[in-house]
């Protein structure tokens, strides 16, 4: 008797919108887990981070995407292009947006981004849990004068409000299909990715003007010893200029202390395990502007 392939609801959803809307806490709340970074400050996501969301009868490939934004910068045009084209080949996309933001001007608003777009969309209004319900509404008449969304959705990705119902409207969209990915694989990055983006968030948590901006992470080495039940890691932080540096590192090395200990503690939770964590700080003089480097960071 031969085997047959389970039919699920499978499919890939580009999740996409302006920056600092909460497009990673949301996935990570899909998820159950932390894949993708997250701080207060626009532009924290730098690269499309695939996660896997399993349910008995579903299967939904979500793509978190960088803020779309105006960019100038090769980093950042590098950014902007990942998001933009992670809306080509899914079956789905999800425009998030972020409810205590100004109305969507028709000239300006990063959905014009979907003008000719044929692949269906829904629209989440995330952080609703900080508005009061009646000012939703005109918030959802401006943002449905600018495209035909399938459907608009108010959710609270923090609090996973309205999760649920985004499931629904999305398996509703998806084709009949196997599985894409093994019931038991999150997400396609390394474990070495994540690392490096946490010690980054950390960066960004833990310092502030232009210098979680300026910085980017690369893993040396990743050695595990099962027989001492602990994993050493060796990172670099890379910044554009000297002055950086001293900041990362701060007085008698405070700073960097202060990264390394928040990083090696998510990291632990991540591995389940001990962790060594090694920094170092490097000038990398204006890498945000140098396309050799930019390859190497996976750009």
């Amino acid at each position: 008797m031969e085997n047959t392939i389970e039919q699920v609801k499978s499919g890939m959803v580009a999740l996409v919108g302006p920056p600092n809307v909460g497009k990673s806490t949301l996935l990570n709340t899909l998820l159950g887990m932390k894949i993708s970074i997250v701080s207060p400050k626009p532009q924290t996501t730098r690269n499309r981070i695939l996660g896997v969301v399993n349910g008995d009868d579903y299967q939904i490939v979500m793509l978190d995407t960088p803020g779309i934004h105006k960019a100038h910068n090769p980093l950042n045009l590098e950014m902007v292009k990942i998001a933009l084209d992670s809306l080509a080949d899914v079956d789905v996309i999800v425009f998030m947006v972020d409810v205590t933001m100004p109305l969507p001007d028709p000239k300006t608003s990063t959905i014009k981004h979907l003008e000719g777009c044929k692949t269906p969309t829904v629209l989440l209004i995330n952080k609703v849990d900080m508005v009061d319900k009646e000012n939703l509404l005109p918030i959802i008449e401006a943002y449905q004068k600018l495209f035909d969304f399938k459907t608009i959705l108010p959710v609270s990705a923090m609090e996973g409000d309205g999760t649920d119902l985004l499931i629904e409207e999305l398996c509703a969209l998806l084709p009949t299909g196997p599985r894409l990915y093994p019931d038991d694989i999150p997400t396609d990055v390394t474990e070495r990715f994540i690392v490096a983006e946490m010690i980054r968030e950390k960066i960004f948590l833990l310092t502030g003007q232009e210098i979680p901006y300026s910085t980017a992470v690369t893993i040396e080495s990743f050695k595990e010893n099962p027989n001492k039940q602990i994993v050493t890691i060796h990172a670099t932080i890379h910044v554009e200029r000297s002055s950086q540096k001293g900041i990362i590192i701060g007085k008698g090395g405070k700073k960097l202390q202060q990264i390394g200990t928040a990083a090696r503690q998510e990291i632990e939770t991540l591995l389940d395990q001990q962790v060594l964590l090694k920094l170092w700080v490097k000038v990398q003089k204006d890498w945000t502007s140098n396309p050799r480097f930019l390859r190497e960071l996976g750009f």
